[in-house]
């Protein structure tokens, strides 16, 4: 199996090029894949698959040639990665695949337009994102209320006092699951500056991440809302880097790097499909 290595703001993916719609990885074959010392390691997988080849998405295949079919590192399906998609987009065009400029790209979450040159940095049109309510979490025997947010996937974003980077994540947050019933992805959130905040991310199927892209929006959101607003420009630091979002009422953008760094070959035991 041929494979290409990329990170957005070091939220790392193993890309894996399907363009005859043969692979169908099990969760376990993924999650060796994504082993840190056992296998090639990753926070998830994108398979770059045709959308006319991807029975749950073949409505969207006259408008969007490539469908992100992207899996958690626990093998896990995920509605929708802002990381990414950025990288997905990069390896399209880096590839041949796609033009630079605008185009479409499907996921489980529908279509998402990205916007990115032969160089420098993607964004990507990530829709309006939805606010449900709030919620709670505990972390390490603290407890945390947060807002839920859905941005294709769903979010509790929680301003908090604790500084977030001396925040210890490496245990499961417990969370409220009749309201997320599918796993949620949480972020703790400290403001840093005017429409800046620091983020720490747990994010479902992986653990914590150093970056998450639907995360950064939710963020951004919870933020937001906080200071009273409903829209504007923030940076949102994450451990990998800064993501840039816009929020303008009437969808939300999501701007940073995508880099893609190594092609190798992957060989296992166990057939794809």
């Amino acid at each position: 199996m041929r494979f290409v290595k990329g990170h957005g703001t070091e939220n790392d993916f193993v890309i894996v090029p399907d363009p005859e719609g043969r692979l169908d990885p099990s969760a376990a074959l993924v999650a060796r894949i994504c082993d840190r010392r056992a296998g090639i390691g990753g926070d998830g997988i994108l398979r770059v698959v045709p959308t006319k080849f991807v029975p749950e998405a073949e409505e969207q295949a006259a408008r969007a040639e490539w469908f992100m079919d992207y899996r958690n590192a626990d093998g896990s399906l995920a509605e929708m990665c802002g990381n990414g998609m950025r990288v997905f987009a990069r390896y399209l065009v880096d590839n041949g695949l796609a033009e630079p400029g605008e185009f479409g790209v499907a996921t489980r979450a529908g279509i998402k337009r990205v916007r990115l040159g032969p160089v420098g940095d993607v964004t990507v049109d990530m829709g309006l994102p939805a606010v449900l309510g709030e919620s709670r979490t505990t972390l390490n025997g603290r407890e945390y209320r947060g807002l839920v947010v859905n941005v294709g996937n769903p979010h509790l974003a929680c301003v908090i006092d604790d500084p977030v980077t001396e925040l210890e994540l490496a245990a499961q947050p417990w969370y409220d699951r009749s309201v997320f019933p599918d796993g949620v992805n949480i972020e703790l959130i400290n403001p840093v500056g005017d429409h800046a905040v620091s983020m720490r991310v747990y994010e479902r199927g992986s653990g914590e991440t150093r970056s998450c892209g639907t995360g950064a929006v939710a963020t951004a959101v919870a933020a937001a809302w906080a200071a009273g607003e409903r829209t504007g420009i923030w940076k949102v630091r994450v451990l990998g880097g800064t993501l840039k979002i816009t929020l303008d009422g009437a969808t939300s953008y999501l701007s940073g790097p995508a880099v893609l760094v190594a092609t190798g070959e992957y060989t296992d035991s166990e057939p794809w499909a």
